[in-house]
């Protein structure tokens, strides 16, 4: 059985994100996608991207309605590798970090906490004030892992692509899939490779 891997898409800018992780898992043959995205996502996409929502829910192994809080992956019983939230809006990580399950991506997140699977949440804001700390810690505390997609330079990336590759193949490590996204540091400079 493949192993099936949550993805959920919030509004927050980012949306590349979870695009790219959708592209990756699309050329792992024993993971399946599973996304979920809310409705403001669709305007990030227009706005940030070339892509259509059409075009990136067919990256999807299966999409969900964010509105449909009774489907598959808002159970338990519903077995998966766990859930990446990329991009992360302050707005879903504060649903997530206080149990506020009011539609399917954060009641998925809640799934993912409660029956100790990872929970990758890929905030994205700047500057951070108190308050987002504040519930970045409450979630952490819960269980999920807070990774803002900061870029890595010890690759020397030389575009965006790349820097996004990268970060998103990190996310991906954390649930044990090698997409072959990332330059992996090997203790010498890439530049004397």
């Amino acid at each position: 059985m493949k192993r099936r891997l949550i993805i959920g898409i919030s509004g927050a800018s980012g949306a590349i994100y979870g695009i790219r992780a959708l592209e990756a898992l699309r050329e792992s043959p024993d993971v399946e996608s599973h996304l979920v995205m809310s409705p403001s996502a669709s305007r990030t996409i227009a706005e940030e991207t070339n892509w259509t929502v059409k075009d990136v829910k067919a990256l999807a192994s299966v999409v969900y309605n964010y509105a449909d809080i009774g489907d598959a992956i808002a159970s338990g019983s519903f077995r998966t590798a766990g859930m990446l939230v990329a991009p992360c809006s302050i707005k879903s990580l504060s649903s997530i970090a206080n149990c506020f399950g009011d539609n399917l991506l954060t009641r998925a997140a809640d799934v993912c906490l409660k029956e100790r699977r990872p929970l990758v949440l890929m905030v994205r804001e700047t500057p951070l004030h108190a308050g987002h700390i504040d519930i970045m810690q409450r979630a952490a505390n819960s269980g999920a892992i807070i990774m803002p997609p900061v870029p890595a330079f010890y690759s020397r990336p030389a575009t965006i692509d790349e820097m996004v590759n990268h970060t998103v193949g990190r996310a991906l490590d954390l649930f044990d899939i090698d997409t072959g996204l990332i330059k992996r540091w090997t203790g010498k400079s890439q530049s004397t490779q």
